[in-house]
């Protein structure tokens, strides 16, 4: 696997998915995620474990979708815990990742809720 970059703020993850997806490259977006992360995609669904992300992300990033950076909300962060979040510019809801410091001191997401849907009755 190379060595990519990594997120030493837990805003730099939006960053660098950005980034890696305009790129095409489903590992690096994989790289992350926690190796046990959840990702509540796609809509409705979760994909669970970095291996599975993957798997996701290349069928996705094979259409060659293009993302923009999207503005931060305030990080909230307890100790090793951090929950990100950004209003996409499309104005459908919000984006909300909870993320964790590694013991490098990087950060890498847990939970990944891309989109917020309205349940089902």
């Amino acid at each position: 696997m190379p060595e990519y970059e990594k997120a030493m703020r837990p805003e730099d993850i939006t960053r660098l998915f950005v980034e890696r997806s305009n790129a095409g490259d489903a590992a690096g977006v994989a790289a992350l995620y926690e190796e046990d992360a959840v990702l509540a995609y796609p809509p409705g669904d979760r994909t669970v474990g970095r291996e599975a992300i993957r798997a996701l992300w290349e069928k996705v990033l094979a259409n060659g979708p293009r993302f923009e950076p999207e503005q931060p909300l305030p990080t909230l962060v307890c100790g090793d815990i951090a929950l990100t979040s950004t209003p996409p510019k499309d104005g459908a809801g919000a984006r909300a990742q909870v993320v964790r410091r590694q013991p490098d001191g990087s950060w890498l997401r847990l939970l990944d809720q891309p989109e917020f849907v309205s349940p089902t009755r």
